[in-house]
């Protein structure tokens, strides 16, 4: 009954301070999930059993042969009376547990806490750590001036949380320095390049990267220069590998936040000394590093950095609050917010919109004019044999601003229409996406064509307009045409002339391009999900390429459907009379005019609009509250991906994995999984 209600009053005292973080506590919700688990029932109480809690509600330790220890002690952060049994008021203490900023050490702390006394004893110490895979490899010397200076001079002393906290963070550089001392059998200060790669891959290898191991580590030509490795070399080695993300930050400071900007170590080296301790040597070990990974030739950028060390538990932990965050506040936001957030996108798609159009106007224009050109009623010789043709007799005839006539129109437009496109997309994806941000293939098509669709309203009466100011021009000595005097002749509904076509055209582009879009970015994407704004082009440019190809009939027709026909060319009653009396007079071939113009019009506008729109998003995010755009933050694949898919991750347990993790990635404490060895697999 005590420890019932300690633990309830625990887990109050955890949801309280973590409730800055996670704001989705939900005992009902929690209860519901705890009972799917509990297979023991005790005196009328329900319990989770240890397999149970670290098998099946966490997903670890999956294997048949999984080492009973490990999971025992796993489970013993969460069962406080250390029963083998975890109550609900310890399960809700650990969710609680999770929610504070410190989460990582206390769970540490009570994973070595093996009586639960709220205090660490030696003998309590030593018994996790003989049980850890590093300490198997390498065993620690329980018996060196470190331990004696946190547990006393017979090891009697009972050290608190806080006092354990900063042994832990000292304890793993200490395990290093030990073995540096046991490799120097002759107190040298030097070790030898096998000794310095062995205690790298066994006593650090939590902080290297794939990468890191294959291309630095493991080489036969590392390190470069010398066969022996001195005692300040290795300590820099190992700060730098500890301190990699202070290191991103002096990067940052010296580029002044930009990312693709590259930096000299004489640079990088006066930013350290403005803002940190980092020495010379790790500065000259760090550039060593890139140059091995990337040939950098003396000058990185900031995704040098990235293939060093791995991420670190607390970005994974971060990033999985702010989605919680993300999900669970929209409704609690304001109206005025919510406009604020909406103003601030529209400005952004306006702008990316702007640029992409101006950008790729010139082909447009040749476009057009080469799918309005007849070939089979009208009397004559074709204006144009090719787009290229075009090109040079645009400029020879009407001059270089020939290229843009019908531009200020376009760009008057061009901002309802991306700002709608995008905001209907965004709309469609929210509504068909679960909780955990995943949304299926056919939702991404529906919520493409959707935006494909509403943009009809802006998209056809300016392109009425800018198609009749782009053909214009092949009228030698006509009257000059504007824009005004388009809009007064063809009246309200005679700008929505060709809408039928126009919906052919912009539904299946849309339908296909967001998801191209977002599947391309993802597989063009570095190991961390960063995209360089070159990747970001590249991946509109190539998901253009089939939306604008596949929908060059639509585009035809409604390009004759909106042109004034001239005498002696056919006219047209709606799309089904152009589809036909053009297959009748010109062929199948006159359906995909222009459509190499349209896919180099298309792919680059479209990509030039959507790298702007994200890489402002990068520049000027601002934060209301709600989720965040597309290409304003870096996703980075992480343990967090596997958790996100369990559905009963919810509150503080949808960071369990990733602190879990952490235990490793921060402090080198690794369990062993199996209780046998694995049998060497056949040669």
């Amino acid at each position: 009954m005590f420890n019932s209600l300690l633990n309830s009053v625990i887990s109050q005292a955890h949801c309280q301070e973590g409730a800055g973080y996670l704001k989705r506590a939900d005992t009902d919700r929690l209860h519901e999930i705890f009972l799917k688990f509990a297979t023991v029932d005790k005196n009328g109480e329900k319990f989770i059993t240890s397999e149970d809690f670290v098998r099946k509600f966490l997903g670890l330790f999956d294997e048949d042969d999984y080492n009973k220890q490990s999971v025992e002690l796993i489970a013993g952060i969460v069962d406080m009376d250390k029963n083998g049994l975890i109550s609900f008021p310890e399960f809700q203490a650990f969710e609680g547990l999770l929610c504070v900023p410190d989460a990582l050490y206390k769970t540490a702390f009570q994973l070595f806490d093996t009586n639960g006394n709220g205090l660490v004893a030696f003998d309590e110490f030593a018994e996790v750590m003989n049980k850890t895979v590093l300490n198997k490899k390498l065993p620690f010397n329980m018996e060196s001036t470190f331990v004696r200076l946190y547990f006393g001079k017979d090891k009697k002393r009972l050290v608190t949380y806080s006092e354990f906290s900063q042994f832990l963070h000292d304890f793993h550089e200490e395990y290093g320095v030990e073995a540096f001392k046991k490799c120097d059998k002759d107190g040298s200060g030097f070790i030898s390049a096998a000794d310095f790669k062995e205690i790298m891959l066994s006593i650090k290898s939590h902080l290297l990267t794939k990468e890191m191991k294959a291309k630095v580590i493991d080489t036969s030509n590392f390190p470069q220069g010398t066969r022996k490795i001195s005692f300040p070399y290795y300590m820099a080695f190992t700060s730098l590998l500890n301190n990699m993300e202070l290191i991103k930050r002096v990067y940052l400071n010296a580029t002044n936040g930009h990312r693709t900007q590259e930096v000299t170590k004489e640079e990088f080296l006066h930013s350290a000394q403005m803002m940190s301790q980092i020495t010379p040597l790790e500065v000259d070990i760090l550039y060593m590093l890139c140059d091995a990974i990337h040939n950098t030739n003396g000058r990185i950028v900031y995704n040098d950095l990235n293939t060093i060390t791995p991420e670190q538990y607390f970005k994974q932990v971060t990033r999985r609050v702010a989605e919680i965050k993300a999900v669970s506040s929209p409704e609690d936001r304001g109206v005025l917010i919510q406009i604020l957030e909406s103003t601030y996108r529209f400005t952004l798609g306006a702008i990316g919109g702007a640029v992409g159009a101006s950008a790729v106007y010139p082909i447009d224009l040749v476009k057009t004019r080469m799918q309005n050109q007849r070939t089979g009623s009208f009397i004559g010789e074709v204006a144009y044999r090719n787009s290229f043709d075009c090109f040079k007799k645009v400029i020879r005839h009407e001059g270089v601003f020939g290229l843009y006539r019908g531009l200020i129109p376009q760009l008057i437009g061009v901002a309802p229409e991306k700002a709608i496109k995008l905001t209907v997309n965004d709309l469609v994806r929210d509504k068909f996406m679960d909780k955990k941000g995943n949304i299926s293939i056919w939702a991404e098509v529906l919520a493409g064509g959707c935006a494909g669709g509403s943009q009809v309203v802006f998209t056809n009466p300016l392109e009425i307009v800018k198609i009749r100011l782009q053909v214009a021009g092949e009228i030698a000595g006509g009257s000059k045409v504007s824009a005004l005097s388009v809009v007064k002749e063809l009246g309200l509904f005679g700008l929505y002339k060709g809408a039928k076509a126009c919906l052919l055209r912009d539904v299946p582009f849309s339908a296909i391009y967001f998801p191209a879009y977002a599947h391309v970015k993802t597989k063009f994407a570095d190991e961390n999900g960063y995209n360089h704004p070159l990747t970001l082009l590249a991946a509109g440019a190539i998901a253009g390429i089939p939306a604008a190809s596949l929908v060059t009939p639509a585009d035809v027709i409604k390009t004759r459907l909106q042109v004034v026909a001239r005498s002696g060319q056919t006219t047209y009653n709606g799309v089904w009379d152009a589809a036909r009396k053009i297959y009748a007079e010109e062929g199948a071939r006159a359906f995909w005019k222009g459509a190499v113009a349209r896919v180099f019009r298309s792919s680059p506008q479209f990509g030039v609009t959507l790298v702007t729109y994200e890489i402002l998003q990068r520049l000027f995010y601002v934060d209301f509250g709600g989720s965040r755009p597309t290409g304003s933050e870096l996703h980075v694949s992480s343990p967090i991906e596997e958790v996100v898919k369990k559905p009963h991750h919810i509150g503080g347990y949808q960071v369990a994995i990733p602190v879990l993790t952490g235990l490793e990635t921060k402090f080198g404490i690794s369990l062993p999984r199996f209780s046998i060895a694995k049998p060497a697999p056949p040669q």
